[in-house]
C-alpha cells in the first residue's frame, strides 16, 4: 500500500510551529498549502520548487469537517487549500476565499468545460475554486465474500454481514448512504428525515466492525471485511491490489463530488499562488497527480492519453446511467449542520 509521504523536515517545521505566509520569507518565496492526506504525488512539490524557486509548506488533513477546523482556527494562515464541494461553497460564503482569475492560467484550459459547469453549482462564475479531482461514492465488496451481486445500499443494512462492514468516518457520507437508501435526497434540511436516517444508522451499527475513511479500502483489500464505503479512486486502487473486489454505485443514488483548489484570503503572493494553480493543470503534472491517486481528472489532456483500459474502467469514468441519481453535496443552514454534529456524535458514542 502507498504510504503518506511527507516532505523531508516537514515533521520538525510543523513541531516547531513555524510556519510562514505567502511571501512573508524575505529571502525565498513561500507557499502555505493544505489538502487531503495522499492527494498529491510529494514529487510534484519538488518539481515546483526546482522549476520556480517557491518553497513549499505542506500540511494535510483527513476530512472536509477537519480542514474546515484546522483553518478555521487561524493558527497557520493558509495560502492554498483543496477540499471538497460543499466546504468551498461555506468558506466561500464565510469570506475565506478571494477571488482568482481562472482565465490567467496558460494551462487552465486542459479542464474541462463540464467541471466548471459542475463548480458553478457552489461557485457561480468561476470565480474561486479551480477544479482538481472528481469521483463518486459507493460500496467496495469482495466477490468471494458477497455471494449475490451487489446494486443497492440495502446490502448495508439487511444484517447478512454484521461485523464486515465498514462505514465512512464521515458526517456527510455516512448519513449520505441511509438517507439515499430511504429516498431522500443528501441534502435535505428535513429534521424528520435526518433522524429517520439517524435511527436507521444507530440500527445498523452493532453491524459496523469500523468507521474508516482511507484504511477502508485496505480492510477489504486485505480480506478482514466484506465491504465498505469508499471514493472511486480508492475503489480503483483495492481492485489493483485484490483482483476479487468490484465496486458499485448503489441504483438509489449517491454522491458525486468535486475537489478544487482555492486562494485563501491570507495570500498576499498570488502570482505565486497562481503558478502554483497553473502547474496543477499542465498535462505532465497533472497525469504524475493521476498516476499516483487514480481518482477521476477534470483534466482533459490527461483523459486523452489515458489507456484504453483507464478510460473504460467506471471507477475512473463512471457511465452516465450509473450518476443519473447522484447529486452534489451542497452547504447546509447552521442549524442544519448543528443536527448532524450532534447525531453523529450520539452515533460515534460508545
Amino acid at each position: 500500500m502507498k504510504k503518506r509521504i511527507l516532505l523531508t523536515g516537514l515533521a520538525a517545521v510543523l513541531a516547531a510551529g513555524i510556519l510562514w505566509g505567502c511571501g512573508s520569507d524575505k529571502n525565498k518565496e513561500t507557499l502555505t498549502v493544505f489538502n487531503y492526506g495522499e492527494y498529491m504525488d510529494p514529487e510534484v512539490l519538488e518539481l515546483f520548487e526546482e522549476e520556480t524557486g517557491i518553497e513549499v509548506k505542506y500540511e494535510e488533513a483527513l476530512t472536509p469537517e477537519e480542514m474546515y477546523s484546522k483553518y478555521s482556527s487561524g493558527a497557520i494562515e493558509y495560502d492554498l487549500l483543496c477540499t471538497s464541494d460543499y466546504m468551498l461553497e461555506r468558506l466561500i460564503r464565510e469570506g475565506e476565499l478571494q477571488p482568482f482569475d481562472m482565465n490567467s492560467l496558460e494551462y487552465g484550459e486542459n479542464i474541462g468545460e463540464t467541471y466548471w459547469k459542475t463548480a458553478e453549482r457552489f461557485d457561480p462564475g468561476n470565480r474561486y475554486v479551480l477544479p482538481y479531482f472528481w469521483g463518486t461514492v459507493g460500496i467496495l465488496y469482495d466477490k468471494t465474500k458477497v455471494k449475490k451481486p451487489v446494486d443497492s445500499w440495502e446490502v448495508l443494512f439487511n444484517g447478512e454481514y454484521a461485523g464486515s462492514l465498514i462505514m465512512q468516518n464521515s458526517i456527510r457520507d455516512s448519513y449520505m448512504v441511509a438517507l439515499k437508501y430511504l429516498g431522500y435526497s443528501l441534502n435535505t434540511k428535513d429534521e424528520a428525515q435526518i433522524r429517520e436516517a439517524q435511527a436507521l444508522l444507530l440500527k445498523q451499527k452493532p453491524d459496523v466492525q469500523a468507521y474508516l475513511v482511507d484504511e477502508a479500502r485496505d480492510e477489504v483489500v486485505a480480506g478482514n471485511a466484506a465491504m465498505a464505503v469508499v471514493y472511486s479512486g480508492e475503489a480503483y486502487l483495492g481492485k489493483e491490489y485484490n483482483e476479487n473486489l468490484e465496486y458499485v454505485v448503489p441504483k438509489e443514488g449517491s454522491n458525486i463530488w468535486l475537489d478544487c483548489w482555492g486562494v485563501t484570503k491570507y495570500c498576499d503572493n498570488t502570482d505565486a499562488a497562481g503558478k502554483f494553480l497553473d502547474f496543477l493543470c499542465r498535462e505532465d503534472i497533472a497525469m504524475k497527480n493521476f498516476e499516483y491517486i487514480y481518482y477521476s481528472t477534470p483534466n482533459e489532456a490527461v483523459i486523452e492519453n489515458l489507456d484504453e483500459s483507464l478510460r473504460t474502467d467506471k471507477t475512473i469514468v463512471p457511465d452516465p446511467e450509473e450518476i443519473e441519481n447522484c447529486e452534489l453535496y451542497l452547504q447546509l443552514d447552521p442549524d442544519t449542520n448543528k443536527l448532524y454534529n450532534d447525531l453523529w456524535k450520539e452515533l460515534k458514542a460508545d
